[in-house]
C-alpha cells in the first residue's frame, strides 16, 4: 500500500493461518482509514442466538415493520455498541459515507427509522468493531494477515454471512481452496 492510499470503502479478509484467531476467514467493511488508524465492521460472522427484535426491545423501540433479522459480530471491540451498515439512501446527523458502497450509522435514530418502515432500503446490524492503531494495519498488512477486496453492495447486502469471505475471494478470482496459510521472505 502507498502512502496516501487508504481502505475505506474496501473489504478486507483475513489470510489463513493469521495468528489472531478471533479473526479466522473474516471479512471487515472497512469505514475509517486514515493516519490515526482504521476501523471496519465485520460482516462474516452473525451472533448465534441474538436477533434484532430483541435488541429493539431492549432499547424500547416496537420492532413495528422491521424484520427479525440476524445481528453481525462487527469485531472485537466495544462489543456492546451498535453500528447499521445501509444503503445511502438513508442518513441521520451522524451518518457517514463509506464510499462507494454503503454508510455507517451508530444512533438510535436509524433503527427507529427501520422499525418504522422508513429506513434504508438495504441494511445490515453489528454489535462491536475492529480497530487498528496508527500504522497497525499496515503492518498486519505486510505479515500475512490480510487482502484487500473491492467488494459490492451484493456481497454486503444480498450474501449470507457466512458465504462472505468465499464468494468475496471468488469475486477477486481467487480460489480461496489455493491460499496457503505461511509465506515466505526474501
Amino acid at each position: 500500500m502507498e502512502a496516501g492510499q487508504y481502505l475505506a470503502g474496501r473489504l478486507l479478509l483475513a489470510m489463513p493461518g493469521m495468528a489472531d484467531r478471533r479473526f479466522d476467514r473474516s471479512v471487515s467493511m472497512m469505514c475509517v482509514h486514515d493516519e490515526n488508524g482504521a476501523m471496519g465492521i465485520g460482516i462474516g460472522r452473525t451472533h448465534r442466538k441474538l436477533r434484532f427484535h430483541r435488541i429493539l426491545e431492549e432499547l424500547d423501540i416496537d420492532p413495528g415493520e422491521a424484520p427479525d433479522c440476524e445481528i453481525h459480530d462487527g469485531g472485537p471491540v466495544e462489543r456492546a455498541r451498535g453500528f447499521v451498515l445501509h444503503s445511502t439512501d438513508w442518513g441521520g446527523a451522524d451518518t457517514v459515507t463509506v464510499q462507494p458502497y454503503c454508510a455507517l450509522s451508530a444512533s438510535l435514530d436509524v433503527l427507529r427509522a427501520i422499525a418504522q418502515g422508513k429506513g434504508p432500503s438495504r441494511w445490515l446490524i453489528a454489535l462491536g468493531y475492529a480497530g487498528w492503531g496508527a500504522g497497525q494495519l499496515e503492518n498486519e498488512m505486510r505479515h500475512h494477515g490480510w487482502y484487500v477486496a473491492k467488494g459490492s453492495p451484493d456481497i454486503l447486502f444480498e450474501t449470507p454471512a457466512d458465504a462472505r469471505w468465499t464468494t468475496t475471494w471468488h469475486a477477486e478470482g481467487i480460489d480461496p481452496a489455493q491460499l496457503s496459510s505461511v509465506t515466505g521472505q526474501a
